[in-house]
C-alpha cells in the first residue's frame, strides 16, 4: 500500500513517519492491506477543514478527531489481484486541534494517539467498524491494539474500568 500524505495546519514533527509506521504496522496484522496496488490518503489537516468534512459528507455539524471515507468495498478489497494499475482505497483526514486535546487529556503523546487515528482510520478503510454491534467495536479495539503493541504504542483503552 501506499500513502499519499499532505500536512497543512498540523505543529511541526515527524507525521509522515508517523503514518507510514501505522500503515506498516496495520498491513502486518491485515493481511488486504498488503496489495501494493492499494492507495490511501492521508491529511493531517485542521478541525475546521474536518468540521467542513463531517458537514458536507457525514451530516454531522462538528469536528471530529479522524474521518475515514472508503472508496471500495470490503468485498472489492478482498478480491482485488496484487497485479494491475493503482486503485484507491481510500482518504483520511486527522484534526490537529481536536488530536492534540485528546492527547492532553489522556496524558499520551500526540504522535502516539496519530498513530492510533491512522490505525484506527485504516481499519475503517479496510471494512471493519465499531458502530453496529458490541462485538465489532470489541473486535476492532483488539485488532487496534494488536497494531499498535507491534509498534510499541500502549493499548489506547487500558484505562477503560
Amino acid at each position: 500500500m501506499q500513502l499519499e500524505i499532505e500536512i497543512e495546519d498540523w505543529s511541526p514533527g515527524e507525521w509522515e513517519e508517523i503514518a507510514d509506521k501505522a500503515q506498516t504496522g496495520t498491513a502486518m496484522l491485515v493481511a488486504e492491506l498488503r496489495n501494493p496496488r492499494l492507495e490511501v490518503s492521508v491529511l493531517f489537516t485542521s478541525d475546521d477543514q474536518v468540521h467542513a468534512l463531517n458537514r458536507e459528507w457525514r451530516d454531522r455539524d462538528k469536528p471530529t478527531n479522524v474521518l475515514s471515507f472508503p472508496m471500495l468495498e470490503r468485498a472489492e478489497l478482498l478480491d482485488l489481484q496484487s497485479e494491475g494499475p493503482p486503485v484507491m482505497l481510500g482518504d483520511i483526514a486527522l484534526a490537529f486541534e481536536t488530536c492534540a486535546r485528546e492527547a492532553e487529556e489522556k496524558g499520551i503523546s500526540l504522535a502516539h494517539h496519530a498513530a492510533h487515528l491512522i490505525v484506527h482510520g485504516l481499519l475503517h478503510l479496510a471494512g471493519h467498524d465499531h458502530v453496529h454491534s458490541d462485538e465489532e467495536a470489541e473486535a476492532m479495539e483488539k485488532l487496534e491494539i494488536a497494531i499498535l503493541a507491534k509498534m510499541g504504542i500502549p493499548d489506547p483503552y487500558g484505562d477503560r474500568t
